[in-house]
This record gives C-alpha cells, structure tokens and sequence, in this order.
C-alpha cells in the first residue's frame, strides 16, 4: 500500500504560525466574549438596570405636562387669534408626544423584569451545568 504523507510540522520561526491562535478552554471563551457570562457578571443595582425607563418616563412625563400646559392656554385665555390658532396645534402635539414617551417607559420596565428572570434563570442553569460537567 501507498504512504500517506506525514503531518508538515511547523516551525515556529514561520509566520503562519504567528497567525494561529492558542487553543482556548471554554472558561476563557466566555470571559473574552461580549456576552454576560457566569464567571463575569457582576450584580447591578435596581438604579442601573432601570435607569434608562425612569429617564425616558421622566421626559416624557414632562413632554406631557407642558402640552397640557399650552392646551389650557389655548383655551382658558383671551389671546389674538393667530396666538390661540398656534396654541390648539401645538398643545395636542405635545400632549400626543408626551403620552407616547411615558408609555414607552412604562411598557420598558416589565420587560426588564421579564429578562432580569429569565437571565437568572439561565444563570442557574449554567451553573449547574458547570458543576455537574466539572466534577
């Protein structure tokens, strides 16, 4: 029967072998990814994880009082037509844009909850897995 060839072995002066990468376990993987891993995730507090709804209801809380603000004028006050004309469009505009603002955060929050569960969750399961694997 035929030989096959040996295995070129490389040295290690070549530059292809500056190109290859060491082998890397699995622990290192997930520490160098970008996603949260077991090993590296670090408990935040409530501020930083609903910071952003409560910055975004805030806005939007304030979006919405001003155009409340600025319908009532429109209406309650004895102004020049033009004035009142601009006020009754503006008013509503607000009111719409601060309404949708504040939903927005509103409706961000339980889906925060939801993930903050669903990483816990998966955060058991991973450590379990690891410990079952690793003993």
């Amino acid at each position: 029967m035929e030989e096959l060839p040996k295995v070129l072995e490389v040295d290690e002066k070549s530059p292809e072998s500056k190109d290859l990468l060491p082998s890397q376990t699995a622990s290192s993987l997930c520490i160098s990814s970008r996603s949260e891993s077991v090993w590296t995730t670090i408990p935040k507090s409530n501020w930083e994880i609903y910071r952003k709804p409560i910055v975004i209801m805030s806005v939007g809380s304030t979006i919405l009082l001003f155009g409340v603000v600025l319908t009532c004028l429109a209406y309650l006050l004895q102004i020049s037509k033009k004035t009142e004309t601009v006020l009754k469009m503006i008013g509503p505009a607000f009111l719409s844009l601060g309404l949708m603002t504040l939903v927005c955060g509103l409706v961000w929050v339980p889906i925060i909850k939801k993930k903050q569960k669903q990483r816990q969750k998966s955060n058991f399961f991973q450590s379990l897995k690891f410990f079952l694997l690793n003993r």
